[in-house]
């Protein structure tokens, strides 16, 4: 993956936090329990309901710095110093990041047009306070529908290939991005609303949640090196066939069947998936990845799941 060495960067998408951590209370429940962490699904038992209680997840009402928690600040001027343009994310992860989140939301915007509301990510590290309650790193990435903000400790990119033996790369850290920005437009669109906290299952509605995500985050990277930022020219030069066959090899070591048999208690168990088999999370992104239109990417309209 190559980034246009010419373009600018914007990090006011990011708000800085790493160092500051803290817990707290919270509502809400992070979906996708890290969208890819080993550790990930048990966040989806810390917290009560699918997206944040009584404003049905909408984020309205939580003003200011969302998810940050008493005596927490953001401060972005060193990564705003570091991150300036396309050259400096191909030299640095964090920059990288900043590139993909910005590339990730202006294919939304063009994709859905003023029913996408952009949003943040939040770079933490060790823990952090968010409108969902208290998480860690060990939680891995995940989204917070009720402060509608994405949150990563970094360091989740070097644990998915230390410990779950992923080939890693900048296009599998834009993957794992653009998964957590498909929980978000699914949380403005109202479709995790059709899921039941605490499913599980192979074709539980958590599971689709899941796919779909995986669906979206291939719909972006079909139009990764054509959509334009604000100046009209793309943030990423390139992606390679490579770079394709390295998130599909992540996606497989995420699989519910593939963390429970390697990195859990050697025996799968169908009944407590709820983010979709390597198979299934594999198909997904292949599929959104080949047609790049979010309306195939409708998991819940359909019996084959893979």
């Amino acid at each position: 993956m190559r980034y246009n060495e010419g373009a600018g960067l914007d990090t006011s998408n990011v708000r800085d936090q790493r160092g500051r951590g803290g817990f707290g209370g919270g509502r809400g429940v992070a979906v996708g329990g890290g969208g890819l962490g080993l550790v990930g699904v048990l966040v989806l038992v810390l917290f009560q309901v699918l997206g944040g209680g009584g404003d049905g997840g909408s984020g309205s009402g939580f003003g200011g710095l969302g998810g940050l928690g008493s005596g927490q600040t953001a401060d972005n001027g060193q990564l705003a110093e570091n991150c300036r343009t396309g050259a400096d994310a191909n030299e640095s992860v964090d920059c990288a990041v900043v590139a993909d989140i910005e590339s990730i939301q202006d294919f939304w915007s063009q994709a859905l047009g003023d029913a996408y509301v952009p949003t943040d990510t939040v770079f933490f590290s060790g823990s952090v306070q968010t409108s969902c309650g208290g998480a860690t790193s060990g939680s891995g990435p995940f989204y917070c529908p009720a402060d509608q903000l994405v949150y990563i400790d970094l360091s989740f990119f070097d644990q998915l290939q230390q410990q779950f033996g992923a080939q890693g790369g900048l296009f599998v850290n834009a993957y794992v991005i653009a998964h957590e920005y498909g929980h978000h437009v699914q949380n403005l669109l109202g479709t995790n609303r059709q899921v039941s906290p605490g499913e599980t299952g192979p074709t539980s509605g958590t599971v689709r949640l899941e796919l779909q995500a995986d669906c979206y985050a291939g719909t972006w990277a079909n139009h990764a090196e054509t959509v334009p930022d604000e100046s009209g020219q793309p943030l990423i030069a390139e992606i390679t066939e490579d770079d394709i066959n390295r998130a599909l090899d992540a996606a497989a070591r995420i699989g519910d069947d593939f963390i429970q048999e390697n990195l859990g208690g050697g025996t799968v168990d169908q009944d407590a998936f709820t983010h979709g088999s390597s198979e299934q999370r594999q198909r997904w992104f292949r599929t959104g990845y080949a047609s790049g239109d979010p309306r195939d990417c409708d998991t819940f309209s359909t019996d084959d799941l893979g």
